[in-house]
C-alpha cells in the first residue's frame, strides 16, 4: 500500500474534510485558522480565489496595520477573486477599500505533500494592480510542482500616505507603509495557513515585477519579514538608491519627515482640516492620482530601518538566495523625452556634475533617442539596482545570486518605428506565468520555449534554492570576480553584465548621493 493510499484511509475514517485527494473533487473543503473554505478544481489544481487575510482596511482601520482576520461560520465560498485595490480606473475584479484577500493554486493531493510556495506580489509602481489579472494566473506554474500564491496589498495614497496625526496614533511612532505591512501580514498567513494545502511553510519564495520586484527587495531588507520567505526573485526591482525630497525613478524613497509634509499637502487637497474627517471621506472623494503624496514606501525606521544601500553594506538584511534581473529595454516605458536636446536638458537637471559622464557612455543619436540613451533610464531605475543588490549580497552574504537579463523580442527591420526596440517593462512577466496567449503571443515557437524554460527555471529555483536542472542551460551563480548574466533570449546563453562600464559610472553617481554631501542635495 502506497503514502497517498494510507493518508486516504485515514482521510476517509476520520472525516477531515480538508485532506481531500483534491484532484477527485469538485468541491474542495479546507480547513483554515478563521473556518472552513471552499474552493474549486481547475484541470487537477485546487483553486482558492478571494481569501481573507486581515481585516477590511476601512473606516478606522484605514491608514493602520493590518488586523488579524476574524473566524467565519460555516463554510465560505472561495470561488471568484475579491476586489482589487482601489485606485485610478478600472482594474479587473472591481476595486473596493476591502481588498485584503489572497489566492491559491495548489497541485497538492493531501496537506502533507510539503510542497515549495511562492507568493506573488503584483506591481504598478505601487499605485495600481490587482491579482485577478489574467496573465498572472498561477496555474500553468503549480502545474510543475509549486503552490502559487498571490497577495493584494493597498496602492496609492491609501496605501503609502504619511501624515503627522497617523504618525501620532501609531504605537511605533510612523505612518505609511501599509502597503508593504499588507504584504508582510499576507506572508504571516501563509506561515500560518498553507500547511493546509498542501504547502511547505518553511520553503516560501516570494517573487514580484516592476513595484512587486521593489517590494521583494524591501522585504528583503526588512526586519518586520524576517523567517517569512527563504527565497525571492525579483524582476525589474531593486531599491537601492538615497532618499529624497524630489523624486526621480530609481531615487523613489523619501523620509518619515518629507512623506509627512506630503501627506498634509495631500490632506489640504482634499479638503479635509484634520484625520478625522479625511477618514471620513469616501474613498472616491479622495485624490487618488500619481504624483501626489505619499505613493511610494518610505524610509519610516519601522518597516523599512534606511535605504538599501546602507543596510547590505552593514549586512543588515534577510540573507536568503536571490534570482533578480530586467529587461533590455526598460527605458522605452520611462523615457519621456521627444528630442536628444531635451533629453540632455533633463539629464544635466538630474545628475548635475555627474551628466556629461553619463551622456558619453549612453549617447543620444543625432536626431533621435536610441535605446544606448534609453539604457540609462533602464539603469537609473533598475538595472543599477539589480547589479549593485548581485555585488553586494555576493560579497556581504551567504546565500547565493542568480542574475538575468531578459532580452526576447522580434528584430524590427530599419524604417519600422519600432527599429532598434528591445524587451520593454513588463514583458517578461507573460513568460513566467506561461500566459502568451493573454498578451497576444505565443504563437512563436522561440516565444513558447523561451517561457517554458524561464518557468522552470523560476519554480526550481523556489524548489531547491538553485535555477538549474536537467534540459536547462547552466546557469552559475553570481561570481564578483567573474560577473556573467543568464540571456534569457534565443537561444539563451551567458554573457557580462549589459553595459557594465556604464553601469559604473553610474555608480558614482549613486555614490554621491548616498554620501553625506549628496544627500544635502
Amino acid at each position: 500500500m502506497n503514502k497517498k493510499t494510507v493518508i486516504l484511509g485515514i482521510v476517509l475514517a476520520t472525516g477531515v474534510l480538508m485532506s481531500a485527494v483534491w484532484p477527485n473533487n469538485d468541491l474542495l473543503q479546507v480547513e483554515v485558522e478563521q473556518g472552513v473554505l471552499q474552493g474549486k478544481q481547475e484541470n487537477g489544481i485546487a483553486v482558492f480565489k478571494g481569501v481573507p487575510f486581515a481585516e477590511p482596511p476601512i473606516d478606522e482601520l484605514r491608514w493602520k496595520a493590518p488586523q488579524s482576520p476574524r473566524a467565519w461560520e460555516g463554510v465560505r465560498k472561495a470561488t471568484s477573486y475579491a476586489p482589487s485595490p482601489y485606485q485610478p480606473g478600472n482594474p479587473a475584479s472591481g476595486k473596493s477599500e476591502d481588498c485584503l484577500y489572497l489566492n491559491i493554486w495548489t497541485p497538492a493531493s493531501s496537506p502533507n505533500d510539503n510542497l515549495p510556495v511562492m507568493v506573488w506580489i503584483y506591481g504598478g509602481g505601487f499605485s495600481f494592480g490587482t491579482t485577478a489579472d489574467p496573465v498572472t494566473t498561477g496555474k500553468h506554474l503549480a502545474e510543475k510542482g509549486v503552490i502559487v500564491v498571490s497577495i493584494a496589498y493597498r496602492v496609492g495614497q491609501l496605501g503609502f500616505l504619511a501624515h503627522p496625526e497617523l504618525s501620532a496614533e501609531n504605537p511605533n511612532g510612523v505612518s505609511g507603509n501599509y502597503g508593504l505591512l499588507d504584504q508582510i501580514a499576507g506572508l504571516q498567513w501563509v506561515q500560518k495557513n498553507i500547511k493546509a494545502f498542501g504547502g511547505n511553510p518553511d520553503k516560501v519564495t516570494i517573487f514580484g515585477e516592476s513595484a512587486g520586484g521593489i517590494s521583494v527587495s524591501m522585504l528583503c531588507a526588512s526586519p518586520l519579514a524576517k523567517g517569512l520567505f527563504q527565497g525571492a526573485i525579483s524582476q525589474s526591482g531593486g531599491s537601492f538608491g538615497p532618499t529624497r525630497a524630489r523624486t526621480f525613478p530609481g531615487e523613489n524613497m523619501k523620509t518619515l519627515a518629507q512623506a509627512e509634509t506630503d501627506g498634509k499637502a495631500y490632506a489640504e487637497k482634499a479638503g479635509a482640516s484634520s484625520l478625522k474627517e479625511l477618514r471620513q471621506l469616501q474613498a472616491d472623494e479622495l485624490p487618488l492620482g500619481m504624483g501626489l503624496g505619499g505613493a511610494w514606501p518610505i524610509v519610516d525606521g519601522h518597516v523599512i530601518t534606511a535605504d538599501q544601500f546602507h543596510s547590505y553594506r552593514k549586512g543588515k538584511y534577510n540573507d536568503v538566495p536571490v534570482l533578480i534581473g530586467y529587461n533590455s529595454d526598460e527605458g522605452l516605458s520611462f523615457t519621456r523625452e521627444n528630442s536628444p536636446e531635451e533629453f540632455i536638458k533633463n539629464t544635466k537637471a538630474r545628475y548635475g556634475q555627474f551628466a556629461d559622464d553619463l551622456l558619453e557612455v549612453y549617447p543620444v543619436g543625432e536626431n533621435h533617442i536610441p535605446k544606448s540613451a534609453r539604457d540609462l533610464n533602464r539603469d537609473a531605475a533598475f538595472g543599477w539596482h539589480t547589479w549593485t543588490w548581485a555585488n553586494l549580497q555576493s560579497k556581504n552574504g551567504n546565500s547565493d545570486v542568480y542574475l538575468y537579463y531578459f532580452d526576447q523580442h522580434p528584430e524590427y527591420p530599419e524604417g519600422s518605428p519600432r527599429h532598434g526596440h528591445g524587451s520593454p517593462h513588463g514583458q517578461d512577466v507573460a513568460y513566467v506565468f506561461q500566459t502568451l496567449d493573454e498578451v497576444g503571443a505565443g504563437n512563436n515557437e522561440s516565444d513558447i520555449a523561451i517561457s517554458n524554460k524561464m518557468a522552470t527555471y523560476w519554480t526550481n529555483f523556489a524548489k531547491y534554492g538553485d535555477p538549474n536542472g536537467t534540459g536547462l542551460e547552466e546557469w552559475p551563480r553570481f561570481d564578483q570576480s567573474n560577473p556573467m548574466a543568464m540571456y534569457l533570449t534565443d537561444p539563451l546563453h551567458l554573457g557580462p553584465v549589459p553595459s557594465e562600464p556604464a553601469l559604473r559610472v553610474l555608480d558614482e553617481y549613486f555614490k554621491w548621493r548616498l554620501s553625506p554631501e549628496g544627500e544635502m542635495e
